[in-house]
């Protein structure tokens, strides 16, 4: 009942300025492209905002400047910590880098990368470990999540790697959000679902911002934009060079 859900306070939690990423493409004669430029927008607590655009214009490539798996080589990040102190994901150290991804921004793949002799179960729970919720708490809140995605519980004790592609996904999904987060990105999180798979994601997504947890996803179905999104940021081709854009690898 909308009674008895909890109000967010909308405040700022990323603001991203005038981002720029170019390319050096060493096997190709050390060519330079541009993967994007003058690209900008905010995000809110409890907010999730839709990255949006044709295939090869660099979605991916704006969360993983975010992420700060790639430099930018223009512009800024803000994130706005829930301790009022507001750090630039562009220019700050690798230490403060990894700290953040710790405790506070998560990014969810769109491929389930895990040892092939862990089970699902221990998949999940182990981002949980490693804050330091014990090992048990840790499995029982992985067997909710992946209960709430639909996941067979025979399945639990399993490799995930055995999985088909959704369920891989789903499990992916329940690994990336388990543990707390102020700020999650989403590379395309129901890319590979069927209608049924898609519903629980979204409800889980959701039931996230209702928590004050921002997201910033990839999502190509406008009906799953309306259904979630507060707002969408269009990449466009004019963002983005035509060379990157040929160059699928890069993206």
């Amino acid at each position: 009942m909308k009674g008895n859900r909890k109000t967010v306070t909308k405040t700022k939690i990323i603001d991203v300025r005038k981002i720029e990423k170019v390319f050096t493409l060493h096997e190709r004669n050390s060519i330079q492209v541009t993967g994007f430029s003058d690209v900008s927008f905010s995000v809110n607590r409890g907010e999730l905002l839709a990255l949006t655009g044709v295939s090869g214009v660099g979605k991916s490539s704006i969360l993983k400047a975010i992420y700060r798996t790639y430099l930018v080589n223009a512009g800024e990040i803000l994130f706005y910590r829930s301790d009022k102190s507001v750090v630039d994901l562009a220019t700050c150290g690798e230490s403060r880098i990894l700290q953040l991804r710790k405790r506070e921004i998560g990014f969810v793949t769109q491929f389930l990368k895990v040892l092939p002799r862990i089970s699902a179960l221990q998949a999940v729970a182990a981002p949980l470990v490693e804050t330091g919720v014990a090992e048990q708490e840790s499995l029982c809140q992985a067997a909710k999540l992946l209960n709430m995605l639909g996941i067979r519980e025979e399945l639990f004790n399993i490799s995930p790697l055995t999985f088909s592609g959704g369920e891989q996904q789903r499990v992916n999904i329940a690994r990336g959000v388990i543990a707390p987060k102020d700020l999650i990105l989403l590379d395309e999180p129901t890319a590979s679902l069927d209608e049924q798979s898609s519903e629980r994601v979204l409800t889980l997504l959701a039931d996230m911002k209702e928590k004050g947890i921002a997201l910033i996803g990839i999502f190509h179905d406008r009906k799953k934009i309306e259904r979630v999104a507060d707002k969408t940021y269009e990449i466009s081709r004019k963002n983005t060079d035509k060379s990157f854009q040929d160059i699928r690898e890069v993206a």
